[in-house]
């Protein structure tokens, strides 16, 4: 009742700005305003990705020092010419994305569903948001430190040290080395899901493209995901072991994890694949971003 009575109060508010104020006459409808921002911040996601591949990729070729993971990104991006607008670019399509993702949790903009398989996906879209939206709070961070010469292995290292005290935190509490398995669980059924998804979604039914576009997309859709998937692989195990053995340290970050994977044996290889499907996982948001299926819901009712 009360989310009623806001909706109706929201749209009594609206309609008196539009009357009195000329220039609120020609903003667009609601569903317009949501559907381009989130198809900017499909774009910002398809920037984020791209370039921690093409990082990634240098890395593996030894024409950079380390891999740098999705959030070493605005690290790189705040040592480029213009870096400040650069990252209140990228945060603002960022933020864009987490509210797309907030209203396809929440308000079942993508018609998932309420039976268990539409709660299951609407779940994943309600984490995906709050890892965005850490990742979007991460680049605003770096506003701060554009012009400091720390350089990305400091951000790494600081990364590092962070993730390790949070998981120090989770062990002081009562049965933390159970929750911090239960935190390393949760990475590696990110990472298993996208694996999953890259074999049993149908990514075509989302796109409205042309048939000559819709059939490589998918292929590139596939390449994406299973890659995204087992770049998380790595970590989970990381934060499980860590659980297991009660030792904060072993957390790492997933550029570092990413890192020892280079070092095994044909670890550059893997790297490299790996890096490239990064890419091609970039490659799709930008295709989403043009041509995916965008339904925005007419009220904000909770679903």
């Amino acid at each position: 009742m009360y989310a009623r009575r806001l909706r109706h109060a929201a749209a009594g508010l609206g309609e008196t700005i539009r009357a009195r104020v000329p220039a609120a006459r020609r903003t667009p409808p609601l569903a317009v305003l949501i559907e381009g921002a989130a198809r900017v911040g499909y774009g910002a996601r398809g920037f984020v990705y791209l370039s921690a591949g093409a990082l990634t990729l240098l890395a593996a070729l030894d024409r950079i020092g380390d891999a740098v993971g999705t959030g070493g990104t605005a690290g790189w991006l705040a040592e480029q010419p213009f870096g400040r607008v650069w990252l209140v670019l990228l945060g603002l399509g960022l933020w864009a994305f987490v509210g797309w993702r907030l209203l396809q949790a929440v308000f079942d903009a993508d018609h998932a569903g309420t039976d268990a398989k539409g709660w299951a996906t609407r779940a994943g879209q309600a984490a995906s948001g709050l890892f965005y939206g850490l990742l979007a709070a991460g680049v605003f961070e770096y506003l701060d430190e554009v012009g400091d010469a720390t350089g990305r292995a400091a951000d790494q290292a600081e990364s590092i040290a962070e993730n390790q005290q949070k998981a120090a935190m989770i062990l002081d509490l009562p049965f933390g080395g159970l929750l911090l398995i239960g935190v390393g669980l949760v990475v590696l059924g990110v990472g298993i899901g996208n694996i999953v998804r890259a074999f049993c979604d149908d990514f075509d039914d989302a796109l409205a493209c042309p048939e000559a576009v819709r059939r490589p997309a998918s292929v590139v859709a596939r390449i994406g995901y299973g890659a995204r998937g087992f770049a998380y692989l790595p970590l989970g195990v990381f934060v499980v072991l860590a659980g297991l053995h009660t030792r904060s340290g072993q957390v790492t970050s997933t550029a570092a994890a990413l890192e020892t994977l280079e070092a095994q044996p044909g670890g550059s290889w893997i790297l490299g694949l790996t890096a490239a499907g990064l890419m091609a996982f970039g490659a799709f948001a930008f295709i989403e971003a043009r041509w995916r299926r965008i339904r925005p819901p007419r009220d904000l009712s909770v679903r």
